[in-house]
């Protein structure tokens, strides 16, 4: 949530007009993130004011905006609890600004929760599980645009950055990952859309309760296991060493499976997808850090936190038998 295009007072209340939506009160550029450009905005109609988050897109295009635009709008309309695209008066989600594809959507309350309790992983879980089984109705389709794909063609721009045993290892874990992708038991997964960045600065909490998920910027079509791969990888592990923290873990998990049990499959490949989950943060944590763009409030992520993860997978892999009782 970087801000690479510059929005004015002026361009913001033309968009109200637009959408009806009163009179300009505040416009906040948002720092952290490093895809779109965002900001806060607040509007007044009617004495009473609005809060919104403003996102121009710098990547995605016109063509495959739709697709995540109306997933939010789908899970929303369903009562899962995530922003809801504000819609043009033609019904349309997807709008425009400074010559850029744009979307404005209700801004959630509460706030993130960076250091998880048990009770917090409970309700990810939980909330996961639902938006998993509500998005398989969605009839929207769309590949991860950071699947397999581009990560075997980002690789090798990385690899010219680093060397020894980093460049080792991602060598060797796309070949792994390659291989994993090809087998029976990755085509027996269950799938459908998928959040796939679902860290923990993208959920909202008040207290212990949790009030929202958003930036469904990088969804698409992937394997339900991956996107709780993701998440695992970030809500039920240390930030620094990688390492899972059973007790977050199992109580993810244990809510998660009382939505939607795993199946057989899933649990075979449950560390092969963390550490798939682990290769493409890590990998566009690089990518990011060494290919940089030009942006104000740019802060690119530091990529050795999931090289991190990756090897604690590797070295230390999960297996359901830690857990002390059965997810």
């Amino acid at each position: 949530m970087a801000v690479f295009t510059e929005v004015t007072p002026a361009d913001a209340q033309s968009l109200l007009d637009t959408l009806h939506l009163g009179e300009l009160v505040e416009l906040r550029g948002i720092q952290g993130g490093i895809e779109n450009t965002n900001y806060f905005l607040t509007s007044s109609q009617d004495g009473v004011h609005h809060e919104w988050v403003l996102t121009l897109f710098e990547r995605l295009t016109q063509e495959q905006l739709p697709f995540y635009l109306d997933l939010m709008h789908h899970l929303a309309a369903a009562g899962v609890p995530v922003p809801d695209p504000v819609a043009d008066p033609h019904g349309r989600h997807l709008l425009s600004l400074c010559d850029k594809p744009a979307a404005l959507v209700n801004k959630l309350s509460g706030s993130s929760q960076l250091s998880p309790s048990p009770v917090h992983c409970s309700q990810v879980g939980r909330t996961l599980a639902q938006m998993h089984l509500v998005a398989k109705e969605y009839a929207g389709t769309q590949p991860n645009l950071r699947g397999l794909a581009w990560w075997q063609a980002v690789v090798p721009d990385v690899l010219a950055h680093i060397g020894g045993a980093q460049a080792e290892l991602l060598t060797a874990e796309l070949a792994y990952q390659t291989h994993i992708h090809q087998s029976s038991a990755y085509a027996a997964l269950p799938r459908g859309p998928v959040h796939a960045d679902l860290f923990r600065d993208n959920v909202m909490f008040d207290g212990t309760t949790l009030t929202g998920v958003f930036d469904f910027y990088f969804a698409g079509v992937d394997t339900w296991l991956f996107d709780l791969a993701v998440c695992i990888n970030d809500w039920c592990a240390d930030l620094e060493s990688g390492k899972l923290a059973m007790d977050r873990l199992e109580a993810l998990l244990k809510a998660y499976e009382s939505i939607r049990p795993l199946t057989s499959a899933e649990r075979e490949l449950f560390n092969p997808m963390l550490r798939s989950a682990a290769m493409r943060f890590w990998t566009s944590r690089l990518w990011d850090f060494h290919l940089p763009r030009e942006a104000s409030m740019l802060q690119p992520h530091d990529p050795k936190r999931f090289e991190n993860v990756l090897r604690e997978r590797i070295h230390a892999p999960f297996t359901f038998d830690l857990l002390t009782t059965t997810a």
